[in-house]
């Protein structure tokens, strides 16, 4: 019997890959007209993993502002004004602009905020994992992803302490495996409801 393999199932062309814990993928062909199928018998024993998280993913918004001073504080301000709150925050700079990467405690509201006031953004999901020992969990969750082989484009910490821990966003190729494999491997994954608390 293989050893167990945390990972996820994608389809390439008519195969199903499944990209686990284990260094290397386990191929199924897959017969063009059962390609549709939703079970697909498989030859060795792997555990089931998630295909949908139990909560939502977290909302992300990538604001594009003029590298200028004040630029930022006008977007916390405006937020603010509207009962919402910013907790994860990155910024990156160019010569000529900036893209501040928030988590807002209301992301509805500040979609249609934005949408009202001509603010520049985009959105995107981000995976937020509760961290009980940063020291040490740290690097077990980053060899988890690895061995999934989940690419994390981008990180950050939160700047509020959801259920009385640190937090981290991860912007990842793959969020529903990286959520996947995360919870296998004993991380709570947050919601945007753990978070606008």
């Amino acid at each position: 019997m293989l050893p167990p393999i945390l990972g996820c199932n994608e389809k390439i062309d008519n195969e199903i890959v499944h990209r686990g814990t284990a260094s290397r993928a386990v191929r199924f062909s897959v017969p063009q007209a059962d390609a549709c199928a939703t079970a697909i018998e498989m030859p060795v024993d792997l555990p089931e993993t998630t295909s949908k998280m139990g909560g939502p993913l977290v909302k992300q918004f990538s604001v594009f502002l003029p590298n200028k001073v004040g630029a930022m504080l006008e977007i916390v301000k405006l937020l603010n004004a509207h009962q919402t709150h910013i907790v994860a925050m990155s910024v990156s700079e160019s010569t000529d602009s900036a893209i501040a990467r928030i988590v807002v405690s209301d992301p509805e509201r500040v979609e249609k905020l934005f949408r009202q006031k001509n603010v520049a953004f985009g959105v995107c999901e981000v995976v937020v994992v509760e961290m009980r020992e940063v020291a040490t969990q740290l690097v077990k969750l980053l060899a988890a992803l690895f061995m999934a082989e989940v690419n994390v484009h981008f990180t950050y910490p939160l700047l509020t302490r959801p259920r009385g821990f640190a937090a981290l966003a991860l912007h990842v190729d793959d969020t529903e495996c990286a959520s996947s494999v995360l919870m296998g491997e004993g991380f709570k994954i947050l919601s945007q409801s753990d978070i606008s608390r």
